[in-house]
């Protein structure tokens, strides 16, 4: 749509009766429509629903009894007075349309501003976010009120202040209302002059710039011009609402395809001194929005939303924070101030946050390895008195963090008898991924689910793992493996189908952590030393068993070490060559995978021998690494020279 192509209609009064009549229009008895111009439809773009509201007369003043809205729009164009702040406060309280429409009634004068914003509480309180964009209830477009809001906002858009017609004309965006109406042509028409003056704030050009995204996408005329007038003003001399404004706008896509990146580049510059000033709802949504426009390499930006974060923390939203966890995870950043407000927020609110937050405060510590027992016995206290309130997702995500990190909280028999009763009558509800990662989480603390793998290993839910006749994800795979491994290993008394072959792996790689090089290395060198030569122990080597042993050793029956080739053998020792990722953060507690290896091994009959870090990091000469190495593996035997 050419928008300057569009001729301007004719401005009429808002109480004129004299009005063009559409020859099909149903409303021809009552010699008037409501759309200027003739009949035309409101409908939603895009949805599987709409409206095609057979417009009626609009009641006016006076003219049908008490029940009909009686509000005149007034035009203010300098700051907000009393009665607009008031109608805004009472605007925001309303829980439903139809509480909207009955303060709209009860209104005798309306500010232009006032106006707007009611159009925007009902897109708040009737969108629907979808895979298909809709209204719950779209019968709110035909109300009489509403219809009258739209015709007077449609007949004084030429006389509406800028930010009233650019907020408007957003509002009616997110009702859907059809483009092509009379009502959307007058404002965008009236917009497109005002855009071409260029007597617009940045703020108004931002909010013109989303409406425009929404009727033309994200190559349309009237957004580049929005956002070349916006590229000429200068960042750091912006307010921060309006570097909010224009984040939200390059966030809601006029940033695709990684367009206006200098203009990004100068907005994070200008946004790291302006983050002392930022409130809690500016770090929340900056975080959110450097997250959907990928601005993975705005480091400074975010260690200083991070520092604000910390001093914000007690005071954000649920929703709020949970988009502050999400980014930081998204970011990989944390410190030890954030975690100790993190800390202190969750054991104070583990009872009456929104489940969504609690399920990322969990992922965050997750996803960084950071073990909190403050955190994960609060998760659990609440996980037992509210486990109806989280959905199957959150239960899953949340358990697991416990697995993760190998912890049981002082109330793990609680906890787990409540898991195992969601699992016994939500079961069906639970997506097969979702609950084959939950039935996981629980083997890596020792905790087995013996009355659910029989319905895991059965082949309708196996064939439920498989998406679209694709073949099964290898991390699908080696959980499966895994599962059946430990049911096979330490619940002997299971009597239940077993694992088929074809769904079986040979090795974990995605559930093991593989060592650092120059610790490996170290450690390879001091066994050289220690048994002579570098064909007495293997190293990286797979066991039938799937698991992939750092460094192997092999004895004979008088306990003295063999050629690694050898294959008649007594006894095996399996040394696990611990770094710093195979543990919490703490540096003490082996995570859940390493733990469960280390168990399996021992069951299967290795020796295994644990070198973790900080141990080893304690050794400076050769002399050191080598009485280690034998204190470690042969602690009994006294070592001769050689």
């Amino acid at each position: 749509m050419a928008l300057k192509l569009v001729q301007r209609l004719p401005l009429v009064s808002v109480f004129s009766v004299a009005r063009p009549v559409c020859a099909a229009c149903p409303c021809r008895p009552a010699g008037r429509c409501i759309l200027t111009g003739g009949c035309r439809r409101l409908q939603l773009t895009g949805g599987t629903r709409s409206l095609t509201a057979a417009v009626r007369e609009l009641s006016f003043v006076g003219s049908h009894g008490d029940s009909a809205p009686r509000f005149r729009l007034t035009q203010r164009h300098g700051p907000a007075d009393e009665e607009e702040r008031d109608f805004c406060s009472r605007l925001s309280s309303c829980s439903s349309s139809a509480k909207v429409f009955k303060l709209l009634r009860s209104a005798t004068t309306l500010p232009g501003g006032a106006a707007a914003a009611a159009l925007h509480r009902l897109a708040d309180l009737e969108r629907e976010e979808s895979e298909i964009p809709s209204l719950r209830d779209p019968s709110v477009l035909d109300d009489a009120a509403f219809r009258l809001l739209c015709l007077q906002l449609e007949c004084a858009s030429r006389l509406l202040s800028h930010s009233t017609l650019v907020s408007a004309l957003l509002a009616c965006t997110r009702l859907y209302i059809d483009p092509w109406s009379t009502l959307m042509v007058r404002l965008l028409s009236e917009s497109q002059e005002r855009l071409d003056g260029g007597d617009l704030s940045v703020a108004q050009l931002c909010t013109l710039g989303r409406a425009a995204l929404a009727v033309q996408g994200p190559e349309g005329a009237m957004l580049d011009q929005a956002v070349a007038q916006i590229q000429k003003a200068e960042p750091s001399r912006w307010s921060l609402d309006e570097l909010a404004a224009v984040y939200q706008l390059l966030r809601d896509g006029a940033a695709v395809g990684g367009k206006y990146r200098d203009l990004l580049n100068s907005m994070h510059a200008h946004a790291v001194t302006a983050t002392p000033s930022m409130d809690e709802a500016a770090v929340s949504g900056l975080l959110g929005a450097l997250v959907d426009l990928e601005q993975t390499q705005a480091t400074a930006l975010v260690i200083q939303l991070c520092k604000q974060a910390v001093r914000h923390l007690p005071r954000f939203s649920d929703e709020q924070l949970a988009a502050v966890l999400a980014a930081l995870m998204r970011f990989g950043h944390s410190d030890r101030y954030l975690v100790e407000a993190l800390e202190r927020r969750v054991s104070a609110s583990a009872f009456t946050c929104h489940p969504e937050t609690l399920t990322k405060a969990t992922e965050f510590l997750g996803r960084r390895s950071i073990l909190s027992p403050a955190v994960l016995d609060a998760v659990a206290e609440s996980f037992v008195y509210r486990a109806d309130s989280y959905d199957t997702e959150q239960v899953a995500r949340q358990m697991a963090l416990f697995g993760k990190l190998a912890y049981l909280p002082p109330n793990a028999g609680e906890l787990f008898r409540k898991v195992e009763d969601v699992l016994r009558t939500r079961f069906l509800q639970f997506q097969p991924r979702t609950l084959l990662g939950l039935l996981h989480s629980c083997i890596l603390v020792e905790r087995f689910p013996v009355n659910f793998v029989s319905k895991v290993f059965s082949n309708f839910f196996l064939q439920q793992l498989q998406v679209e006749g694709d073949r099964m994800d290898r991390l699908a795979l080696a959980q499966l493996t895994q599962l059946y491994m430990t049911i096979k290993l330490e619940c002997p008394f299971y009597k239940g189908p077993r694992l088929l072959p074809k769904y079986r792996v040979n090795s974990f790689p995605m559930l093991e952590t593989a060592v650092k090089p120059p610790l490996y290395s170290m450690v390879k060198s001091g066994l050289v030393d220690l048994l002579g030569a570098r064909s007495y122990f293997a190293s990286k080597v797979l066991t039938p068993y799937c698991y992939t042993l750092d460094v192997e050793i092999k004895l004979d029956e008088g306990g003295f070490v063999l050629p690694a080739s050898h294959q008649d053998v007594s006894k095996r020792i399996a040394l696990c060559i611990d770094g710093e990722r195979r543990f919490c953060s703490d540096g003490r507690r082996l995570l859940g995978s390493e733990s469960i290896k280390q168990r399996h091994l021992r069951l299967l009959g290795y020796q295994v021998v644990q070198i973790p870090f900080y141990e080893f990091d304690q050794l400076h000469s050769k002399t050191s690494v080598m009485n280690y190495l034998h204190q470690k593996i042969f602690p009994h035997s006294y070592r001769l020279s050689w």
